[in-house]
């Protein structure tokens, strides 16, 4: 399923300002990473959100919440947020800002060794 080109380019711009920050073709989607973790990602016009385990509980008591499952099991720490949920810029915004925040307080991921 193509993703909302419209949406990948209102995350752009939130996320401008940080150089870091790598765009990946993922999920049959677009994932907005930092430091190789996914963050946020776009599906379709469905916003997937990485708010942790610590937040988790709180995301879903949110309006247009749900729980985030590709493979039929709910994804601990991940949400969904279909379109109402993010429909004005200063909520998307704090979705992004809130997922990014709490990727940069994990550890640095492990480079993975070149495969020989």
């Amino acid at each position: 399923m193509p993703f909302d080109e419209g949406l990948a380019e209102r995350v752009r711009d939130i996320l401008r300002p940080d150089r870091h920050i790598i765009e990946k073709k993922m999920f049959g989607g677009l994932a907005f990473m930092s430091g190789g973790y996914m963050f946020v990602g776009i599906s379709g016009e469905v916003l997937m959100a990485r708010v942790g385990p610590a937040n988790y509980e709180e995301a879903l008591s949110q309006p247009h919440v749900r729980e985030m499952d590709f493979t039929g099991k709910p994804m601990k720490g991940y949400v969904f947020v279909d379109p109402p949920g993010f429909q004005n810029d200063s909520d998307l915004s704090n979705w992004v800002t809130q997922c990014h925040r709490f990727v940069k307080s994990l550890p640095p991921k492990k480079q993975k060794e070149p495969s020989r």
